[in-house]
C-alpha cells in the first residue's frame, strides 16, 4: 500500500504568472501527441535551403556558407513551411544530443533529409514559440541522451530516429478554455523581450569592438609606414616612429607543462595558464611549488603581455589579469615601459601575423617568430597616452560585456523558474 509521500507531485514551475497561479498542474504530453512528422519534399518547388547554426538556429545556406550547396540533393530535401521545426542530428559542444531550430520566415524552406528530422506542431495544442524555448534549454537533449551511443557520438549523425524524437516529454500547461495556450503565450513573450534587450546589449558591445578596431587603425601606422594617421595634438609635430623587432625591446619566454602522472604536481595554489586562458581570471588547473620547480614552466606577472603560439587560438594576445605559471604553447613579452602598448599594438597586426606566418589555418607561431615582428615604437609618453586611451576603451567594452553576461544568466536562470524541472 502506498502512502501519501509515494503520490507524484503536481507538475508546477517554481515561477509563475499571478493569473496562472491557480490554474492547476501542467501536464507531460509526448512530442508525438502535439507534433507530427514532416515526410514532404522540395522536388522542383521553389524555396529557401536552410542549415543549422547550433544556438542560433535555422539559418539560409547562402547566408551560412555563401552558396547554396544542395546540388541534385535538393529534390530530397524536406520542405517546410513557418512554425514547423527541424532536428539537426549532428553533436555539438554546447547541443551535444543535437540543435532542435523554429523555422520563422514566410516562404518555403528545405532542409538536408540525411541530417534532420521535421515535424509540425499541432497549433490548437502548443505555441510553438514556447515549444522553441524549451528546445532552446536543451530539453530534449536531456531525453534524447538515453538513446545515443557513444560510437554515434564520435561518428557524424547521431543514431536518433523518429520513434526515439517523438518520445519526448514535453510540459505543457493545462489548456481548459485555452488558459493553457495563453499561459504558453505569455512565457514566450517575457523570453522573447529578454532576448530583444540582449540583442540589443550584444549590438552595442559589437559597435563598441569596431570602434576600437577602427581606432587602432588610425592610432598606429599602417604597413610600411612610420606615422599614424591620427595622432595627438602634443605629439604631431614629434617625427617618425622608430622600427624596432620584439625581440630587441622585450624580454621574452614560454613555460613547459609538468609530467602529468605526478599527481604531486597538481592541484596546489599556483594557476596553470593554457594558452586558450590567457585572457582569464580563473584557470581550470593549478600546480604546486614542485610541479613548477620540476618542469620549465615559467611563473608570469600579472599585466605581462602573453601570446598564444598554438592551437585555434593562435595569434590571440592578452595581458595576463593573473600571476600564475605558463605552459610551452604561450610567449610571455614583458617591457619596462608600457606593456599595454604592445599588447594593443599586437592585437591591431594580429590578422597580418595570422596571414604571414600561419596561412591557411595551419601551423603555429613560435618565440622566436613574434620576437622577429617589427615595430613602430613612438617615445615613451606617447605610447603611453595611446595604451590609456585603448585600455579606457576596453574597459568600457568590458563593462557592456558584463552587462549582457549579466543578461544571459538571468534569462538562463528564468528559464530555469518558468518551465517545470522534474520532467519524465
Amino acid at each position: 500500500m502506498s502512502s501519501k509521500s509515494d503520490k507524484k507531485k503536481p507538475l508546477v514551475p517554481s515561477l509563475r504568472f499571478p493569473e496562472f497561479r491557480e490554474a492547476g498542474a501542467w501536464e507531460v504530453k509526448r512530442l508525438g501527441d502535439i507534433a507530427s512528422i514532416i515526410q514532404d519534399k522540395v522536388g522542383r518547388k521553389e524555396c529557401i535551403l536552410l542549415s543549422v547554426t547550433s544556438g542560433i538556429g535555422l539559418v539560409s545556406q547562402v547566408e551560412k556558407f555563401g552558396r547554396e550547396i544542395a546540388s541534385n540533393q535538393r529534390k530530397n530535401y524536406f520542405a517546410i513551411r513557418s512554425n514547423d521545426f527541424a532536428y539537426n542530428k549532428s553533436a555539438t559542444k554546447n547541443y551535444p544530443q543535437g540543435f532542435i531550430g523554429l523555422y520563422k520566415g514566410d516562404k518555403l524552406a528545405g532542409v538536408p533529409n540525411s541530417i534532420f528530422i521535421c515535424f509540425r506542431p499541432n497549433l490548437d495544442e502548443v505555441v510553438p514559440s514556447y515549444l522553441d524555448y524549451l528546445f532552446s534549454a536543451n530539453l530534449h537533449g536531456k531525453q534524447l541522451n538515453r538513446f545515443i551511443t557513444v560510437g554515434a557520438r564520435a561518428h557524424g549523425s547521431l543514431n536518433v530516429d523518429n520513434k526515439d524524437l517523438l518520445s519526448i516529454p514535453i510540459p505543457i500547461p493545462m489548456n481548459d478554455e485555452e488558459n493553457g495556450q495563453v499561459e504558453q503565450q505569455k512565457i514566450a513573450h517575457c523570453l522573447s523581450s529578454l532576448d530583444e534587450v540582449m540583442g540589443l546589449q550584444a549590438k552595442k558591445v559589437q559597435a563598441l569592438k569596431q570602434h576600437k578596431k577602427g581606432l587602432m587603425q588610425q592610432l598606429f601606422p599602417a604597413e610600411g609606414e612610420t606615422t599614424p594617421r591620427l595622432r595627438f595634438p602634443e605629439f604631431r609635430e614629434a617625427g617618425a616612429w622608430e622600427v624596432k623587432r620584439l625581440g630587441e625591446v622585450c624580454d621574452s619566454f614560454s613555460g613547459g607543462t609538468p609530467t602529468t602522472t605526478k599527481k604531486q604536481y597538481y592541484g596546489g595554489s599556483i594557476p596553470f595558464i593554457r594558452s586558450a586562458e590567457i585572457a582569464d581570471e580563473i584557470t581550470e588547473l593549478f600546480l604546486t611549488d614542485e610541479g613548477v620547480k620540476a618542469s620549465s614552466a615559467k611563473i608570469v606577472s600579472k599585466g605581462d603581455v602573453l601570446v598564444a603560439l598554438y592551437g585555434a587560438n593562435s595569434g590571440d594576445v592578452a595581458l595576463s589579469k593573473i600571476s600564475g605559471a605558463i605552459n610551452q604553447a604561450i610567449l610571455c613579452l614583458r617591457l619596462s615601459v608600457s606593456n599595454e602598448f604592445i599588447y594593443h599594438y599586437l592585437t591591431h597586426k594580429k590578422g597580418l601575423i595570422i596571414a604571414t606566418y600561419i596561412q591557411g589555418g595551419q601551423g603555429n607561431l613560435s618565440g622566436e617568430i613574434v620576437c622577429s615582428i617589427s615595430i613602430g615604437f613612438p617615445d615613451n609618453e606617447e605610447q603611453q597616452k595611446i595604451a590609456h586611451c585603448l585600455s579606457s576603451l576596453d574597459e568600457v567594452i568590458g563593462l557592456e560585456s558584463h552587462k549582457l553576461d549579466a543578461l544571459k544568466n538571468l534569462k538562463k536562470g528564468l528559464m530555469q523558474q518558468l518551465f517545470p524541472q522534474d520532467v519524465a
